[in-house]
C-alpha cells in the first residue's frame, strides 16, 4: 500500500481525491463543507508536491523520491510526461515526427 501511495498513480489518486473534497466542500456552502474543503487540501498538495506525509510515522522520508528510494522502487516518471518518453529524459524528441 505504501508503495502505491508514493507511486505516480498514487500521486494522481491523491490529487484527484483532494480536488474532489475541495470542490465538494466548497459546493456545499456550509461550514462543514469548508472543513472538508480545507481537509482536501492536504492530499491535493501532498500529491502535487510529491510529499509522503505519513513517512515519518512509518520510518520513511517525507519527500516522495526519497521514500521510493528507501522502499527500493524504481524512479517514477514525472507527474506529467510531456516528452512522451516515459520520463527518461526531459529533452527527448517526440516519438513520432512529421516530415
Amino acid at each position: 500500500m505504501v508503495g502505491f501511495i508514493t507511486s505516480r498513480n498514487g500521486r494522481w489518486v491523491r490529487i484527484l481525491a483532494g480536488t474532489g473534497m475541495v470542490l465538494g466542500g466548497l459546493g456545499s456552502g456550509t461550514s462543514r463543507g469548508a472543513v472538508v474543503a480545507l481537509t482536501g487540501l492536504v492530499p491535493l498538495l501532498s500529491g502535487a508536491l510529491d510529499l509522503f506525509l505519513l513517512g515519518p510515522l512509518l520510518g520513511l522520508p517525507v519527500r516522495g523520491a526519497d521514500a521510493r528510494r528507501a522502499l527500493g522502487q524504481p524512479e517514477d516518471a514525472p507527474l506529467l510526461d510531456l516528452a512522451h518518453d516515459g520520463g527518461r529524459s526531459p529533452y527527448a524528441p517526440p516519438s513520432t515526427l512529421l516530415h
